[in-house]
Parts: C-alpha cells; sequence; structure tokens
C-alpha cells in the first residue's frame, strides 16, 4: 500500500513504476545486454492501406482494378511504386517491401487484433467491440516486456494516441492482454481525439463522408513536468514525504528492498526533470527547418517524435500515423490517398530515413510500416456513403515496408497475383512480421513471458521473413 500511495503522490500510475521496476527485475526469456543497443519503430496505418495504390502497382491490370495513379520508378531498377510516393522513390535503396503478407480477416477489429499482435488465430473470448483481458499481448507489449529500460522511459510507448473508433469504442489488440495491464505500453496522449475528422491535422485533415464536423485540434506534448495544480514547492514537499514512506518501510521490510523502491521514485522524479525527455516531446518547436522537413502535421510530429525517443534509448515506438481508419477509403479513395494520406506520409517517412541514415541509428533501427489488412483488387462504390469510389477491406494480402535494422535495402520479398488478391509467392503472416521485430530488438528466439501464474508463453509464433535481411 506504501508502494502504490507513493506513486500516487507523484500524480502518475503504476504502469510508468512497473516499467522501471523491469529494469531490477527482468522477465524470463530476457535477452542479454546486446553490444549495440537495436530498436524498432513499427508504423501502423489504422484502416488499411491499398497495396494498388501504393507499393504493389498493377499497371497492367483491368481499370477496374488498376485504379487512377501511375507507378513510377524508383532508385532502384525494376521497382516501381506510386506516383505521389516521389520521395522514398528516392530512397528505395533504404528500404525493402514484403508484397504478400497475408490473414483471413477482413473485420477492423480482429485485423487491428492481428497486426498488432502479431497472432492470426483469435483469442479465447474475442470481443471486437472491447479489449479483453483474454486478448493475446500486443507487440508493444511484448517488446516492452523482453527488453531492458536504458534510460527513465518505459521501454515501448505509443504515440499520439491510442486508435478509438469514432463511436467510442477502444480497438482490441494495442495492450498487454494476457500478460496483465500493468505491462502495457506507455500510451503518449498527445493527439485528441476527433471521431469525424481523420488524417494529418492540421494540414491534411479530412472527413471520410463529408459530415461536416470543425476540426480544430492541437497536436500537443504531453505534459510530464509536473501533475496540474502542482508548483515546485508542493512537489518538493511530496518527495519529502515519500523520503518519510521510504523510512517507514526500511523499517517493515528490511534495507534492501527500501533501496530498491528508492531508485524507482528517483527514476520517475528524473523523468518530469530530465531534459533530454522534454526535448523529444516538444516536437511542435523544433526548429522551422526540422518542422518543415518533416511537415507541420500530426504525420510529421509524430515521427519526429519517434526519432527522438528512439535516440534517448526508448526500445520500441509504435506510430499509429492517422487515428482509428484514417486510412480506410471505401470511397473518396483517390483524392484523399493523393491529397490528404500519401504526401505527409511520404515527406514525414522520408526525413525519417533521412535522419537516422545521417545519425548512424539507421543500421540499429528497424521500420516497419503496415496497416490491419490491405483493400479489395476490384475497386467499388457505396453510393450510400460517398460520392466517390474506393476499395474495401482485403485481409488476403497487402505490403508492409521494411527499413534500417539490417534491412536489405531495395529489395522485395514475396509478391501478390496479377491483379493484387492474393500472395503469389513466398506467403508470409503477421507471425513472421512479429517474429521480425523480436529478432531485430536482440530478442532470443528461445525468450517467452511469465503469465501470472508463472506459466511461460513463447514469444515467437514463427521464423523471421526470410530474405528481408
Amino acid at each position: 500500500m506504501i508502494q502504490a500511495g507513493a506513486v500516487g503522490l507523484l500524480g502518475l500510475g503504476m504502469n510508468h513504476l512497473q516499467a522501471l521496476r523491469a529494469e531490477a527485475a527482468p522477465a524470463a526469456g530476457t535477452a542479454a545486454p546486446l553490444e549495440k543497443a537495436k530498436t524498432c519503430i513499427y508504423i501502423f496505418l489504422s484502416g488499411g492501406l491499398a497495396q494498388q495504390d501504393s507499393f504493389d502497382m498493377k499497371p497492367s491490370a483491368p481499370d477496374n482494378v488498376r485504379g487512377e495513379f501511375k507507378p513510377i520508378a524508383t532508385k532502384t531498377p525494376g521497382i516501381q511504386i506510386c506516383e505521389h510516393l516521389p520521395m522514398l522513390a528516392e530512397r528505395s535503396h533504404l528500404w525493402a517491401l514484403c508484397r504478400s503478407l497475408t490473414h483471413p480477416s477482413n473485420d477492423h477489429s480482429l485485423g487491428h487484433h492481428i497486426m498488432l499482435t502479431g497472432r492470426t488465430p483469435a483469442p479465447p473470448g474475442f470481443n471486437p467491440g472491447t479489449p479483453q483481458p483474454t486478448d493475446w499481448p500486443s507487440i508493444a507489449s511484448v517488446a516492452g516486456d523482453a527488453t531492458r529500460v536504458r534510460n527513465n522511459i518505459p521501454p515501448a510507448v505509443v504515440l499520439p494516441d491510442r486508435l478509438v473508433h469514432y463511436s467510442g469504442r477502444v480497438l482490441p489488440g494495442q495492450f498487454a492482454g494476457q500478460m496483465g495491464s500493468h505491462r502495457n505500453p506507455w500510451f503518449i496522449e498527445a493527439s485528441p481525439f476527433h471521431n469525424t475528422s481523420y488524417g494529418a491535422f492540421p494540414q491534411y485533415q479530412f472527413d471520410h463522408q463529408e459530415r461536416g464536423k470543425e476540426d480544430n485540434r492541437n497536436f500537443q506534448a504531453p505534459n510530464i513536468s509536473l501533475p496540474q495544480g502542482m508548483d515546485t514547492s508542493r512537489f518538493s514537499s511530496r518527495t519529502g514525504l515519500l523520503s518519510n514512506l521510504a523510512q517507514q518501510r526500511q523499517e517493515l521490510d528490511g534495507f534492501a528492498q527500501t533501496e530498491n523502491f528508492d531508485r524507482f521514485r528517483q527514476g520517475v522524479i528524473s523523468l518530469l526533470t530530465d531534459t533530454k525527455v522534454q526535448h523529444a516531446f516538444d516536437v511542435t518547436k523544433a526548429d522551422e527547418k526540422t518542422q518543415e522537413r518533416y511537415g507541420k502535421n500530426s504525420f510529421g510530429w509524430s515521427l519526429l517524435m519517434a526519432r527522438r525517443l528512439v535516440e534517448t534509448g526508448v526500445n520500441l515506438v509504435q506510430v499509429n500515423l492517422g487515428n482509428n481508419e484514417s486510412w480506410d477509403t471505401h470511397g473518396e479513395a483517390f483524392p484523399h490517398l493523393k491529397e490528404k494520406l500519401l504526401p505527409p506520409t511520404d515527406r514525414a517517412l522520408s526525413a525519417l530515413l533521412d535522419d537516422l541514415k545521417e545519425s548512424g541509428l539507421l543500421d540499429s533501427t528497424l521500420i516497419v510500416m503496415a496497416g490491419e489488412f490491405g483493400r479489395t483488387p476490384r475497386i467499388t462504390h457505396l453510393p450510400q456513403h460517398y460520392k466517390l469510389p474506393g476499395r474495401d477491406h482485403w485481409g488476403a494480402v497487402q505490403t508492409v515496408f521494411f527499413a534500417g535494422g539490417g534491412v536489405k535495402g531495395g529489395n522485395v520479398v514475396g509478391s501478390s497475383d496479377r491483379i493484387g488478391g492474393y500472395p503469389a509467392n513466398l506467403p508470409q503472416t503477421p507471425e513472421h512480421m512479429a517474429a521480425t521485430i523480436y529478432s531485430s530488438l536482440g530478442i532470443p528466439a528461445t525468450a517467452a513471458w511469465l503469465d501470472h501464474q508463472d506459466r511461460p508463453h513463447h514469444i515467437y509464433e514463427a521464423e523471421p521473413i526470410a530474405g528481408l535481411m
């Protein structure tokens, strides 16, 4: 009770203390310290990016399949991508594609769960309407549990928000599930919820169904300095009270446990005052040149924050590019992709690649970009909802983008059929993708996490994607 109450005195949750505790008591199967720290940025495109309109163009397919966009050559001979990704085309030597990732679900909720956990079968008691304690743990939760804390920030972070449907229901698959909520990743809420507007606000926001609701969101760095209403004097008083509580605990439990608790407390306090941490979060105050390179919008600021968090020692950063279902292009697909979604992604991701390359961190930082599924080969039109056509949900195949972390640039693994409907060769699963992430983080193939009954659960459900590295 003393320990829980002491954390409350600082206005922080148990989640942050748990991450610090992991440093002292690593989970079963935790990777040994690596000679060179490995990190991962998992970019998630909620709603599902159309492979035929981005990284797996089908220019020879029929009109009702190939869409409005034209392919352009990349720096790598033989690899073409969408004309609206010109900056990434210039950097193809830095990235690779897997064009054959497949799973069986066309449902948003289950698709999110599959691609955020790296587990294809639905878990026992799966509820598409709300997360359950029986859900599979997210990739971010597993990574946070199985890697070492390298600073006072939790080892796995999700930004700039949780994925929440416009109706208000929270999408399953983002949390620790069977591992217990105390092993959830740390969610940095920098992007306020908006139930009708999508995309890279404020420059590129849009409404799928043109409902006309004003979008006045502001991207804001999380306030981790001090809880609201607490000045320096009050904070000093509380830390003084914590010292008294620690002294009482010493009398109750002995010096060794008190020493550990004091270290956790000091870690939390330093998180509040560390200028490097503050710098990582305060991306809207970056210099003008940096903001222009990334884009002065939620996509650019999110990837800039991810880069800075990697530099401060966070092991895995999940970046949700767009709130829930921003990429759900049933209708208005081509104008929304052309004007609202692909340009800010192209710019921000290219800037991220450039900065990691220049700093020498790209070799040790794996970048993965995927959605919950791809889109249908055939273009469809739902006139009751949309003025213009688009594509529907399609789990059978999608293209996943990889860069850094040992990835062989200018490389394509697997292929889809002539209309981008199914894998044509080398099919890969979400389990293969997750294993690639875990391997890049240095997590041993034999690693496991322990549940509340100390039963081990294997982390790896497949081998990493062959031919990618």
